[in-house]
């Protein structure tokens, strides 16, 4: 709807007031922390000059209160530099509200502002007021606040484009999905970096964002469907709702190194702080000592998909089963370890049956090995007055008197050719390469040693972000829910970019199974890729349920076969420029990748593999298992004639068509 002249000028004012209100704000702020700053420096030449003539009770009430004020300082410097980044920018919609006895004009940022009277000018897009902007077109509406359910009226809803403090475009217009700046954003250009998507959240997007009263939130999105958006949006929410929850309590597992750089942008643009980051090798190869490093996810799906193993056993050691077979051959174990001989030296004496007693009844209740250990201690403190310092002494002493190995590597070992495996098989090759372990034996591994040793709680983190929850087995879920007992989850993923052959969820609904107080949500809608590479990727899976958002750009989707392959790859490449800077020749595995390298090794062309930690999106050349959560303005999928897709491979083939935004152009197929 347009605007009447008056009402553009009023909003130019109201901008101009804005910036001016931001500017004053950073300006009385830096001039406080300057002069704080000073006073915390006197404040410690006093404490150290005095530090011997101070009682001890009124020392420690003036460090608490040198605390405070470093605290309050913090707090004020991490709003300064808020203010820093939208002071050119400070917000992209807003809303009258009409409760029925006053109208509230609100404005929506990334950030609150208020001026020197309290007066609010600017909201933070997180406060409870703005979740009317995402989840309501105009008219009646409705919203949480900490006393209770606001009842009301939306009389108008509006947005910005705001650059350089001046208004370059506002319109006022219903929440819709082709409202004019969600088709504008999607129009644009991909970047190397994940852009936040504060102005255009979805109302879908935006329940999970917004939900507290899950514990866990299972999302399943279909590829495009801003799912990881939504949880780094959903992240920079609960730090702002849960109070003491910090940037440092919060990790994120992704697919690989190279998205998690992708990403890292996003919350920094929010106004917090970067979280933790892993991925599932990593956090694997901080509970495994016994060998140097793990074999990435990446690594292994290579390896399934062009050695090609033995795939009745990995998919076996891929299984749920297998887990219980585990529980069975260490209760076998505990069920059967005893002390064989008494433990007799100059300090202490006991009984073969003595310490068998408090093997299985005193300390029964703990993993075998925390058994041994408690005992030992226990036996510290009663021969040495209490003290501990002989703990480790026993505790060899006691392992030398027991029927059993304590290498766990021969344990896991034995479990293959065991009776309690499915499948027997010599893994003996595992204790004779102690630089990796494979992907595949690394989270049995841990699980064995867990089941032995006990579990290596973490209590610090208290909100835990899984993606691409598909490629992980139910039994890497359950392990990392032991371990993080204490946290929260946002599970995302999508059953249909499932690039593991060994293992496939029918739903994620699965996993409301092992996760407590669990919520399964669904997202259908893709702002990804246009319509015609959407109908394309349709029907590689039979699927009928996704919806397009971007508006139809009749740009086809084109399918040639290899003929002069330089000659047609540089024809591509320049008519894939016309659609947009990015430009991803995405292969099928780790071979064809290095090809198209060397084919165009004189240009600007990067390469992302297992090694990779960053990239230039401009253009590049990727194996599609790395690909995964990438997006591009053009894509061109290439694999050599004799390795087209297969039916078992059909959804790598959907991940590698999903990267696409608006060109496609598929060789060999």
């Amino acid at each position: 709807m347009e605007l009447s002249k008056k009402e553009i000028i009023l909003e130019e004012k109201r901008l101009e007031d804005t910036t001016d209100i931001i500017r004053s704000k950073i300006s009385e702020l830096g001039q406080e922390l300057y002069d704080r700053d000073d006073k915390v420096l006197e404040f410690k030449k006093f404490m150290w000059d005095n530090r011997t003539d101070m009682d001890p009770t009124e020392l420690k009430t003036m460090m608490s209160d040198n605390d405070l004020e470093i605290s309050m300082m913090m707090n004020k410097g991490e709003y300064l530099q808020k203010l820093f980044k939208v002071q050119n920018n400070p917000y992209f919609g807003s809303i009258i509200f009409n409760d029925g006895k006053n109208k509230d004009e609100v404005y929506i940022g990334i950030t609150h502002v208020i001026d020197n009277k309290n007066k609010y000018y600017v909201h933070d897009w997180r406060s409870p007021i703005c979740s009317l902007f995402y989840d309501y077109e105009v008219g009646p509406c409705s919203y949480m606040a900490p006393m209770g359910k606001i009842n009301g009226n939306i009389d108008r809803k509006r947005q910005y484009t705001i650059k350089d403090a001046k208004l370059l475009h506002i319109f006022d217009n219903n929440i819709n999905i082709d409202d004019e700046l969600l088709q504008e954003v999607l129009a644009n250009e991909s970047n190397d970096k994940m852009k936040n998507i504060v102005n255009t959240i979805q109302m879908e997007q935006n329940k999970v964002i917004r939900n507290t009263d899950d514990k866990t939130l299972i999302v399943q999105g279909i590829a495009g469907s801003g799912k990881t958006s939504v949880a780094l949006h959903r992240i920079a929410f609960l730090l702002y709702k849960i109070e003491n929850l910090k940037s440092n309590n919060v990790l994120i597992f992704s697919p690989n190194k190279v998205f998690s750089e992708y990403i890292s942008n996003v919350l920094p643009e929010l106004g917090e702080d970067n979280t933790m980051q892993t991925t599932i090798n990593d956090f694997l190869d901080m509970e495994i000592k016994e060998f140097k490093k793990v074999e990435s996810f990446t690594s292994f799906i290579e390896r399934s998909y062009t050695i090609r193993g033995d795939f009745e056993f990995i998919k076996y050691k891929q299984s749920d089963m297998i887990y219980d077979d585990i529980d069975k051959y260490i209760d076998s174990i505990c069920k059967n370890v005893k002390f064989m001989d008494d433990l007799f030296t100059r300090d202490y004496s006991y009984t073969k049956d003595e310490l068998n007693y408090m093997l299985n009844n005193r300390y029964g209740k703990f993993p075998l090995c925390e058994r041994i250990k408690f005992m030992a201690i226990k036996l510290s403190e009663v021969n040495f007055k209490g003290r501990l310092h002989k703990a480790k002494t026993i505790e060899k002493e006691l392992y030398e008197r027991l029927n059993m190995d304590r290498d766990l590597i021969k344990i896991y070992i034995n479990f293959f050719s065991s009776e309690f495996s499915k499948i027997n098989k010599d893994i003996s090759y595992i204790k004779d390469n102690k630089n990796i372990i494979h992907y595949d034996d690394a989270c049995l591994y841990v699980y064995m040693k867990c089941k032995l040793f006990g579990y290596n709680y973490n209590t610090y983190i208290k909100q835990i972000v899984i993606d691409e929850a598909q490629d992980y087995s139910m039994g890497q879920l359950k392990l990392i829910n032991k371990i993080f007992k204490n946290a929260s989850y946002t599970i995302l993923g999508d059953v249909n970019q499932t690039i593991n052959p060994y293992y496939k969820y029918n739903s994620l609904e699965d996993l409301t199974k092992i996760f407590d107080s669990s919520k399964y949500i669904e997202l259908t809608k893709t702002y990804r890729s246009s319509e015609e590479i959407i109908e394309f990727s349709n029907k590689v899976l039979g699927l009928n349920h996704v919806t397009a958002i971007r508006r139809n750009t009749n740009i086809p989707v084109i399918e040639r076969e290899e003929d002069n392959l330089y000659e047609q790859l540089i024809s591509d490449i320049n008519e894939c420029r016309k659609y947009g800077k990015s430009i991803a020749i995405v292969t099928k595995n780790d071979s064809e990748c290095d090809r198209i390298y060397k084919l165009f090794k004189d240009t600007d062309i990067s390469k992302i593999d297992n090694q990779s930690k960053k990239f230039n999106r401009k253009f590049v050349v990727v194996p599609v298992y790395m690909a995964k959560g990438l997006e591009f303005d053009s894509v061109i999928i290439y694999t050599d004639k004799d390795n087209k897709y297969m039916e078992s491979e059909k959804y790598l083939y959907y991940v590698a068509i999903t990267r696409a935004q608006h060109k496609l152009i598929v060789y060999n197929q």
